[in-house]
């Protein structure tokens, strides 16, 4: 397992614009941010506050518009393509709230999926993919097809997926918002366990403050801006 491999990660001036025909769209406004190899937290807003910008930035998906983005002190944004590719690939996990599984195929199937296109033997890819679906407490569950399981354990499904490269650094964009309030704490109780197991520096965006409070550090989008969440 990944122990100990978390990524840390410096934000420096960070800033994303969009321009929608002559209107220019400031989501993220100079935001800085320290995050520790290793550590978990939960960044919360209301839909539209630019959270989920924040993290699709972090995690390579969207690039600033201006700032920089230091992965192990690293400015990840003056890499070749080609190496943030690798790096997206290898060492990102990715959490959605959709869980986006291939329906025709079994849980164990799809959480190989990333294994065999990174190259791995089919062997190899199901035997790891059946421990990451233990690990998730979906071990008798290796042959069911996405439509045979629950909206909680097809989430499950998708954080063994995100893990089964045993990622450095996993990104979760609102995993819980289709589930209902017992299985999202469930969810998010998981997603503090795997943590403490892999080491991996994880976070969780999340619109409500209170699965944000069961993280033991939340910070808030508010107006594009970055703020720590204290006294929760």
């Amino acid at each position: 397992m990944s122990e100990g491999r978390g990524r840390q990660i410096r934000v420096e001036g960070l800033e994303r614009t969009y321009i929608k025909g002559s209107t220019a769209i400031e989501v993220l406004k100079g935001i800085d941010l320290a995050i520790e190899a290793g550590e978990t937290l939960a960044v919360v807003g209301p839909s539209g506050s630019g959270k989920s910008t924040l993290l699709h930035i972090l995690g390579t998906l969207d690039r600033p518009t201006r700032g920089r983005v230091l992965l192990d002190g690293k400015d990840l944004f003056r890499r070749p393509q080609v190496e943030i590719d690798r790096l997206r690939n290898k060492d990102i996990g990715f959490v959605f709230q959709f869980h986006h599984l291939l329906p025709e195929q079994s849980a164990q199937d799809n959480v190989a999926l990333p294994l065999l296109i990174s190259g791995a033997n089919r062997g190899e890819a199901l035997e790891r993919a059946a421990q990451s679906l233990s690990e998730v407490g979906l071990g008798n569950r290796l042959r069911h097809l996405p439509g045979e399981l629950s909206g909680g354990e097809q989430q499950r499904v998708a954080i063994a997926r995100s893990l089964v490269m045993h990622p450095g650094l996993l990104l979760a964009d609102e995993p819980t918002g289709n589930l209902d309030p017992k299985t999202a704490n469930r969810v998010l109780e998981l997603f503090l366990d795997l943590n403490a197991t892999h080491g991996s520096t994880t976070v969780v965006v999340t619109h409500s403050r209170e699965l944000a409070r069961r993280f033991p550090r939340q910070l808030a989008v508010v107006d594009g801006r970055l703020e720590e969440v204290t006294g929760a």
